[in-house]
């Protein structure tokens, strides 16, 4: 059988983009107004927008920080731009400095410059600098070209959400398809939602590859649960949600079955941290929260070239405008489902049906392979339905703690 591969940009980390962006990143949120402006006056640029650091536990700026760098990585990142307001050689929050923004930059490999506020000499200055910096790191990234690339060099992610009843026999089983082969064929694939696994983590521990990350993924859910019940809710109770029983899903730990058929059937590397990279290849559990508004920048902060949203949905409207947003700030981010009635009343927002295998008996492993075809193609060049709308509500990290 004939390798399958796609036309990716290579990069130094052993990745292979679907896109190739300048990032802008801003380390301080004074500047993300200008950065955000820059963006919409150039072609081919993305732009983070850096949440508040002040008075913020170190563990939530450490989350900040992460992410930060995890996306500078991200292989469909060409190049960085970066943008402070001053130099300094320390900072009362250490984490956040300049100094360890341009270390993560050079550990990339990547061409990056840096802008500042105070070197430029002042905000009207500045606004003009970073438009030409920006324009220079365009042409440059221009020059990269796609070459053929194997699924080694491919990093995908999936989130589940609107689950009913298709979710966990058709969608979610079809994902898990097309990740085992990703996995199998060296590459590298990302799922999470550690409330979407309670009841069913001795089943996702079993699939560890060490006693010490399946030890790892008992821990994450005993402490989500617990942190639930110390706002005064039991998860077991409160989930699934009442959308969920309406759409036929009747226990938790049915939710969580169907859930955690997304992530197929390969060994557990390792348990991430919250866009945390991995150090290896192959299939990983990021332990964070449920929250649909979080996990897709996670997803491409750990590295996902794509990242998947599979649905349920089937009780949803005629025609509905689908979040028009960029989770992912770089990653190209698509829609599937694997429900009939729900693709039908959306076809303009969904990339992908897998209803054939409840509609019409196509085997699971079939349906799987049309998948990857498909992310393939997107990871070659193809538009996803979401990429062509230009719109970028950027979501928020996920932090824990309170603000001080």
């Amino acid at each position: 059988m004939t390798e399958k591969t796609f036309l990716g940009y290579e990069r130094p980390n052993g990745y292979a983009g679907a896109r190739n962006y300048v990032l802008i990143m801003p380390i301080n949120r004074s500047l993300n107004f200008i950065a955000s402006n820059v963006a919409k006056m150039t072609r081919g640029t993305r732009h983070f927008e850096i949440p508040a650091e002040t008075g913020r536990p170190a563990k939530d700026r450490e989350t900040i920080a992460r992410t930060m760098a995890g996306l500078m990585n991200n292989p469909n990142v060409g190049c960085i731009l970066l943008m402070a307001v001053k130099p300094s050689s320390s900072s009362a929050y250490r984490n956040m400095s300049d100094v360890r923004f341009i270390e993560e930059a050079k550990k990339t490999g990547k061409p990056w410059r840096i802008v500042y506020l105070t070197e430029a000499g002042g905000s009207y200055a500045l606004l003009g600098e970073t438009l030409r910096v920006a324009r220079e790191l365009i042409v440059e990234a221009s020059a990269m070209r796609r070459t053929p690339c194997p699924l080694s060099k491919l990093a995908v992610a999936v989130k589940c959400g609107t689950s009913d009843a298709t979710s966990g026999i058709a969608g979610n089983p079809c994902v898990g398809a097309a990740f085992d082969r990703i996995v199998k064929a060296g590459g590298t694939a990302f799922w999470s939602e550690t409330t979407e696994i309670i009841g069913a983590e001795d089943i996702v521990a079993a699939r560890a590859a060490s006693p010490e990350v399946s030890a790892k993924i008992l821990a994450a859910a005993a402490r989500w649960e617990e942190k639930a019940r110390s706002t005064g809710e039991d998860i077991r109770e409160i989930n699934p949600i009442p959308a969920n029983i309406a759409a036929g899903i009747s226990t938790l730990e049915e939710k969580s079955l169907g859930a955690i058929a997304k992530s197929g059937s390969c060994p557990i590397e390792d348990v991430l941290d919250y866009g945390e990279q991995p150090k290896g290849h192959g299939l990983y559990f990021i332990d964070s929260w449920m929250s649909s508004l979080s996990l897709p920048l996670c997803f491409a902060a750990s590295g996902a070239a794509l990242v998947l949203y599979q649905m349920g949905g089937g009780a949803m409207p005629n025609h509905p405008m689908m979040p028009a947003i960029n989770p992912t700030v770089v990653s190209p981010f698509l829609y599937v489902t694997g429900n009939a009635l729900a693709y039908s009343r959306s076809p303009d927002n969904f990339d992908f049906d897998s209803s054939a295998i409840m509609t019409k008996a196509a085997p699971i492993d079939d349906e799987g392979e049309r998948l990857l075809d498909h992310l393939i193609d997107i990871a070659s060049g193809t538009f996803t339905k979401m990429e062509t709308l230009d719109y970028a509500e950027q979501l928020e990290v996920f932090m824990e703690g309170p603000v001080l």
